[in-house]
């Protein structure tokens, strides 16, 4: 029979416990569209709506692996976020002023 989580993690340490929380977190950082568009409680449907297309073009969207930086602004701002496009290097990260204004 499963164990539910919180059982299990009674029994982990607290080294473990923490382990497993940061292991969560950078999980939750990275998303394909939509994962994003679900953990946001959206369906493509009310997405579409929000965007003024009709939902098929919203499968399509999420399906590509390229796209004009201004559809994929217009798709998290629909979503109520902010794109920001950040490079990330060795020394640091920068984040590329360019497309602030589309």
């Amino acid at each position: 029979m499963a164990k539910k989580f919180s059982e299990l993690e009674k029994k982990m340490s607290p080294e473990s416990r923490e382990w497993v929380k940061q292991e969560v977190a950078k999980e939750l950082e990275k998303m394909a569209l939509n994962e994003l568009r679900n953990a946001r409680g959206l369906s493509q449907k009310v997405l579409a709506e929000i965007l003024h297309v009709q939902q098929p073009a919203i499968a399509k969207l999420e399906k590509r692996t390229d796209m004009y930086i201004s559809t994929l602004r217009s798709h998290i701002n629909a979503m109520g976020g902010d794109l920001e496009v950040i490079a990330r290097f060795p020394d640091g990260n920068v984040r590329i002023s360019n497309f602030s204004q589309i």
